[in-house]
């Protein structure tokens, strides 16, 4: 299916970024205090808290920073608002990007996102420049040993999923948006936690990029990624296993 060498892309300079601790923990906080502010309190009775929740504990967040991050955002008072702001705009090569952020400045935001895309040779367009080139899917994501590719595929048609990509790290379940709690639950009943449940931008066709491309595209994309404000970068682009080697060495 296109766009599966692109998500182990992006999951591969996550991470590397998943090691600057401390700004994993600001956006997943962002997140815990946004989510609790936009619904209840409860993970249980809030699937978009939940979801922040299993981030924080694959994180290894403290529980009782979870906790008052929660307790900031349900309380309302005291708690920072962040406005939820998409971008859109074309890297190097021509790939099409989608920036996810959180911020409680936008012309800050702006400013740097567009700051990034200059200097990286890209432009910012206008929403929905590029997504029309992107499905908006729920993902839930399993390490390869939760099951077999057909144990999981089997799970995942019953609970109705979409599709199911398995590698030798991991699986992949695709749903719609809509379906994407249902989903989830029905194969954390089966196989536990998972790895993680998101709405994600999936592209519908990935562009093929050279060593030069993917080295300017990627130094963008980390940009973007080591902003507090931005949450999630989707990009359409594909990758060989030869040209991350080297890259990844």
């Amino acid at each position: 299916m296109a766009g599966h060498s692109q998500f182990k892309n992006i999951m591969y300079r996550k991470g590397a970024q998943d090691k600057k601790r401390a700004k994993v923990f600001t956006k997943i906080i962002r997140e815990l205090t946004t989510a609790a502010r936009s619904g209840l309190a409860d993970p249980a009775a809030n699937p978009r808290l939940r979801a922040a929740v299993v981030a924080a504990r694959q994180a290894n967040m403290p529980k009782d920073t979870v906790e008052r991050a929660i307790k900031r955002g349900a309380g309302g008072e005291g708690a920072d608002a962040y406005d939820e702001v998409r971008y859109e705009g074309y890297g190097p090569g021509g790939v099409a990007v989608i920036v996810e952020a959180l911020t409680d400045n936008r012309n800050r935001t702006a400013s740097d996102v567009r700051a990034a895309f200059t200097k990286a040779g890209g432009a910012l367009g206008e929403t929905g420049s590029v997504g029309f080139m992107f499905d908006r899917v729920g993902e839930i994501v399993y390490p390869a040993a939760a099951a077999s590719a057909e144990e999981m595929l089997d799970a995942a048609i019953e609970a109705g999923a979409a599709d199911v990509e398995s590698d030798a790290n991991s699986h992949v379940v695709i749903a719609a948006p809509d379906d994407l709690n249902h989903v989830r639950d029905a194969l954390e009943e089966r196989f536990g936690p998972a790895e993680s449940a998101r709405l994600a931008w999936r592209p519908k066709t990935s562009a093929a990029i050279d060593e030069e491309t993917a080295t300017s595209l990627f130094k963008l994309l980390e940009t973007l990624e080591d902003s507090d404000d931005v949450q999630n970068v989707f990009a359409n682009f594909e990758v060989g296993d030869d040209v991350m080697v080297r890259l990844s060495a």
